[in-house]
């Protein structure tokens, strides 16, 4: 089992990684979470969603993601309350005056999901979600330690050190610990280490000194890996998606607005991932100019994101860049800001009925029903294409039969919006969508999953030829 110091330290990552290694070296390998919360979910082929991040990790690992690689999926809803996804399925809202009661008592199901894997594969690599060393969460928790505990999982304890402060994370995790779960850490890892890792000698010697655990060595920063990340903010933190780090002029300018509820924002990583798109997460209302085109990704409170819009200034921006001749993109939730109304009578997500902006002739109506499917088909527009994607949503919409995969457009062409996550994905149909919408004229580029299989395979042999990967490999055998 991975886990860190901290929430953003790379354990996702580290994990997918890790998976690929074993994968490509004979080894039937499948990734587990018991706990995940986040609003970056994906759809599994049977059925079901789960955190985006296993699902990558299922996809390093050669297999199709299911609901058994992440039972209990939370997913924010406000600062207090999340909805609780179990084996896949809503279950209802989780409330954080009662988050280790009612955690607790999934512990049977979570264990279920993960002896089921163990039957079907030869190793399951776990992950941990944020960080074991947090004694008010340690009762009833399912995610870190008390999921080791039950189980009997060996932890592998991984540091960043490109945060800084990564000796005292590490030593400070373990001093933390309770004698019986540091007892399950078997090793130390630092990750995202930038230089000489000759220079650290004396530290990771003290380092070993101080907590007796193997080091097992030092990660090197990746730049420009195209892999989602379950913590989008660390992503953007870190500069993916920058344009500051654009290395010649862009040939497209695009943008996203990341608003503090959004969600499924990987749909974004095909124009980040394209070295001729200058993408980048815009922070301010007044920095739209010279974008040729802006998304409105998803959102798990469609209602509450369109207020913080309105409020922040960003309906008069965008406006200003439908005047002056931008597009506007609307992912999902973003689809359902730009439409006339958003109507919830079981207050879902919210109010009853929420004025949207109006720029798309189409209403909303949350269902209480969640739907939850793969899909693809063959376009209609811009061109008959075949497309591939997921659908997440409570929302349904009366869609243009002339525009599918797209719902609606705008009657000037502006602003056009969709239900279908990772859309782009493939290289023909964004190539498609961005010469008929926006003139640009340039080859398709790649699709998304080739750039992963490229990425993972990179990160594999990182991993492979900077750590000591013994312990691993008396369980599993030579690792290539």
């Amino acid at each position: 089992m991975l886990q860190g110091t901290a929430s953003g330290v790379g354990k996702s990552l580290l994990t997918a990684g890790l998976c690929r290694l074993l994968a490509r070296s004979g080894v039937s390998v499948a990734p587990f979470k018991p706990q995940n919360m986040s609003n970056a979910s994906a759809a599994c082929p049977s059925g079901g969603e789960i955190g985006r991040a296993q699902s990558l990790q299922a996809f390093a690992s050669g297999l199709e993601p299911t609901v058994d690689m992440n039972p209990v999926l939370l997913k924010p809803e406000a600062d207090r309350q999340a909805q609780l996804v179990v084996s896949g399925q809503v279950r209802g809202t989780l409330l954080a005056n009662r988050f280790r009661e009612d955690l607790e008592g999934l512990l049977p199901e979570v264990l279920a999901a993960f002896t089921r894997l163990c039957q079907e594969h030869d190793f399951v690599l776990v992950e941990g979600a944020g960080s074991p060393a947090e004694p008010n969460l340690r009762t009833g928790d399912i995610a870190n330690m008390g999921f080791a505990q039950a189980a009997d999982v060996p932890v592998w304890l991984i540091g960043d050190i490109d945060r800084g402060g990564v000796f005292a994370s590490l030593l400070g995790t373990m001093d933390a610990l309770d004698p019986p779960d540091r007892q399950l850490v078997e090793a130390l890892v630092i990750n995202r280490f930038r230089g000489e890792a000759s220079l650290l000698g004396d530290a990771c010697d003290w380092l070993v000194e101080r907590t007796q655990r193997p080091l097992l060595g030092c990660v090197p920063y990746l730049h420009d890996l195209a892999l989602p990340e379950e913590d989008a903010p660390y992503s953007f933190r870190e500069g993916r998606g920058n344009s500051q780090l654009a290395s010649r002029p862009a040939e497209l300018r695009v943008g996203g607005i990341h608003y503090p509820r959004a969600s499924n924002t990987a749909d974004l990583d095909p124009f980040a991932a394209d070295p001729r798109i200058d993408f980048s997460w815009v922070d301010d209302s007044q920095s739209l100019a010279g974008f040729d085109l802006v998304a409105l990704p998803g959102s798990k409170a469609v209602a509450a994101d369109l207020s913080w819009l309105r409020q922040n200034g960003w309906v008069e921006a965008l406006e200003r860049h439908v005047r002056y001749g931008g597009r506007v993109l609307g992912l999902c939730g973003g689809l359902q800001m730009l439409g006339e109304r958003i109507l919830d009578p079981l207050g879902i997500e919210g109010p009853a009925e929420t004025q949207g902006l109006g720029w798309l002739p189409v209403e909303a109506e949350l269902k209480p029903e969640k739907l939850v499917h793969t899909t693809s088909g063959r376009a209609r527009w811009p061109a008959e294409l075949d497309f591939s994607g997921y659908e997440i949503r409570h929302g349904e919409s009366s869609p243009d039969p002339m525009l599918y995969p797209f719902v609606a457009q705008s009657d000037d062409g502006r602003v056009m919006g969709t239900y279908v996550h990772g859309l782009f994905d493939r290289a023909d149909y964004r190539h498609a969508v961005l010469e008929e919408w926006l003139g640009w004229k340039a080859s398709p580029g790649e699709d998304l999953q080739e750039r992963w299989q490229r990425d993972l395979n990179r990160l594999a042999d990182t991993l492979r030829d900077n750590l000591d990967l013994s312990q691993l490999e008396e369980r599993v055998g030579t690792l290539a």
